[in-house]
C-alpha cells in the first residue's frame, strides 16, 4: 500500500475543489493498418498488466484528508472496464478524432475504479485506427507516460522486472488508514530535524543552495504580478475543446541552427505566434506580460522514466505576444528562457513541493484547494514539452504513425498547450475550454505560420551565408 506523493496529491486536491476540473492527462497514437479485434486488444494488455501495477490499483482516500491518499489493490479489477471501443463518423478524418478527444476527457475518471482507461477507435480514413490512452495525473507524469508506451506496445529491449505485489486483498479499514495517518503526523518532527542534521552536515553546500534558492526568488517574483486582462483568462466549464497541428522536428532543428538558442525555444516563439494570431483574431492587441506560461521541468533522474508519480518542477515564462516580427519574438524567447536557466528558478518549484514531505497533509491540502478556489491572473497557460520516442513503434505488426498529446486545463487557464515529438515529428495538442474557445483552430493554425515564418527566415538566412 503506497500513500501519494505531496505532489500527486495536488492533483486530487485541485480535483476536489472545482468540479469542472478533470486532471487527467492523454494522448492519441494513430496506427497504420487493420484495427485489431477487441480480444486481441485484451490479450495483449493483460500480457503487460505485470509490468503496471498501478493499472490494477485505485486510490483510497484517508477520513477527514487526515493523510495523502493511497494506493490499494482493486479485489474487484476488471480490464474489460477500462478497455473501451468506439468508432468515428464518417468520414473519419482528424476533425472527427479531435472531437472525440475533447468527448473522452470531458469526463472525470471513477475513482471507484484505477484510473485510468483505453479507447480503441475504429473508422479513421486511409485504413488507420487510434488507440486514446487516459490516465490520471495523480499517477504519471509526461515522461512517465512516454515510457508506458515502451511497455505496453514492444516488450523492452532491456528487461523490466514486473510487480512482485501480493494477490488483491480487502482494502484497509478506515480506522487503520486514519491511525497509520496520525502516526506518520507524529514522525513529521523527527523527519524534519533530520532535514535540520543533514544541512548542518555541510554547512557550505547548504549556504550555496540558500543563495541560489535566493537569486531564483528575485528572478521568480515578477512572475507574481497578474497578466493583462484578456479573453484567455476566465471561468472554465465542464467541457472541453481539442486541436493539434504538426511540424517537422527537422524543420525546427533547422531554424534552431540558423539563429540559435533551443529546440525549446523556437516552439515556444511558435506558439506565441499563435497567441498572437488568437489574440488579433479576437480584437484585442496584444500587449507584455499578457500570456505567462506555466512551463513544467521534469526532475527525473537519468534512467528513471518508468517510474509512477510526478517528478517535475515548474518555470514561468512569459510568450512575447506582443511582437510582431517572428525572429524578434524568438530572440525574446531565448532572452528570457536563458534568464530563467541563469536564475535556476525551477529549484523554486522544486523545494515547494520538497516541502510537503515535512508539512502536515491537512493543511497543504487545505492550501491547495484553496488557492484553486482563488482568482488568479498570474499563470494565463501551461506548455508542456515531452520528449518522445526517436523510432517508430509497433504493436501487432502495425505500425505507430503519430502520437497526439492532451494536457488538462483548471481554474481559470482556458487554454493549455502540450508539446510531444515522435519519430522525426513535432505535435502540439491544443486543451480549450468549450465555451471560452470556439475558435482554437485559430491558435492551432498561428503556431503552424508560426512555425513557417521561422522556417523561411532560417532558409533566407542560410542562403544568404552560402552566397
Amino acid at each position: 500500500m503506497d500513500r501519494l506523493k505531496p505532489l500527486d496529491a495536488m492533483f486530487i486536491d485541485a480535483e476536489d475543489e472545482d468540479e469542472n476540473t478533470s486532471m487527467a492527462i492523454a494522448s492519441i497514437a494513430v496506427f497504420q493498418g487493420p484495427v485489431p479485434s477487441h480480444q486481441e486488444v485484451m490479450a495483449l494488455v493483460e500480457d503487460r498488466l505485470p509490468f503496471l501495477s498501478r493499472y490494477r490499483q485505485k486510490l483510497h482516500t484517508v477520513p477527514f484528508r487526515l493523510g495523502r491518499p493511497v494506493w490499494v489493490d482493486d479485489p474487484d479489477f476488471d480490464l474489460g472496464y477500462h478497455i473501451r471501443r468506439t468508432a468515428l463518423p464518417e468520414p473519419g478524418e482528424y476533425r472527427q478524432l479531435a472531437d472525440l478527444m475533447a468527448r473522452v476527457m470531458s469526463r472525470r475518471l471513477d475513482r471507484d475504479h484505477p484510473l485510468w482507461e483505453y479507447w480503441v477507435v475504429e473508422g479513421l480514413a486511409r485504413d488507420r485506427w487510434a488507440l486514446l490512452s487516459k490516465v490520471h495525473h495523480c499517477m504519471i507524469d509526461g515522461i512517465g507516460a512516454t515510457d508506458l508506451y515502451r511497455v505496453l506496445l514492444e516488450q523492452p529491449s532491456e528487461p523490466v522486472q514486473p510487480s512482485e505485489d501480493p494477490p488483491a486483498g480487502q482494502p484497509p479499514s478506515a480506522i487503520s488508514l486514519a491511525a497509520q495517518a496520525a502516526a506518520e503526523m507524529m514522525q513529521l518532527p523527527l523527519r524534519q530535524a533530520g532535514a535540520l542534521r543533514a544541512a548542518m552536515a555541510d554547512p557550505g553546500r547548504t549556504m550555496q543552495q540558500a543563495a541560489g534558492g535566493a537569486r531564483a526568488v528575485a528572478r521568480f517574483a515578477p512572475s507574481l504580478w497578474p497578466a493583462v486582462r484578456s479573453s484567455l483568462s476566465g471561468g472554465i466549464g465542464q467541457q472541453r475543446r481539442y486541436a493539434w497541428t504538426q511540424t517537422s522536428l527537422e524543420d525546427i532543428k533547422t531554424i534552431k541552427r540558423e539563429f540559435g538558442g533551443t529546440v525549446n525555444d523556437v516552439v515556444l516563439a511558435a506558439i506565441s505566434g499563435g497567441f498572437r494570431a488568437l489574440l488579433l483574431e479576437r480584437g484585442e492587441e496584444p500587449e507584455p506580460h499578457e500570456v505567462p506560461s506555466l512551463v513544467p521541468v521534469s526532475v527525473r533522474a537519468p534512467g528513471d522514466e518508468r517510474g509512477f508519480g510526478n517528478q517535475v518542477s515548474a518555470t514561468v515564462t512569459n510568450l512575447p505576444v506582443h511582437i510582431a516580427d517572428p525572429l524578434e519574438r524568438l530572440a525574446a524567447v531565448r532572452t528570457e528562457q536563458d534568464s530563467l536557466k541563469a536564475s535556476h528558478e525551477a529549484m523554486i518549484g522544486q523545494a515547494l513541493f520538497a516541502l510537503g514531505r515535512y508539512s502536515v497533509y491537512p493543511l497543504t491540502s487545505w492550501l491547495v484547494r484553496k488557492a484553486f478556489w482563488l482568482p488568479q491572473r498570474e499563470i494565463v497557460t501551461v506548455t508542456t514539452n515531452v520528449p518522445g520516442p526517436r523510432q517508430p513503434l509497433y504493436w501487432m505488426g502495425r505500425r505507430l504513425e503519430e502520437i497526439i498529446p492532451y494536457v488538462p486545463i483548471a481554474s481559470t487557464v482556458r487554454i493549455s498547450i502540450s508539446i510531444f515529438s515522435y519519430d522525426g515529428n513535432v505535435t502540439f495538442g491544443i486543451t480549450g475550454d468549450y465555451a471560452a474557445n470556439p475558435d482554437l483552430d485559430v491558435l492551432a493554425r498561428g503556431i503552424d505560420h508560426g512555425i513557417s515564418e521561422l522556417l523561411l527566415a532560417a532558409r533566407q538566412h542560410a542562403a544568404l551565408a552560402a552566397s
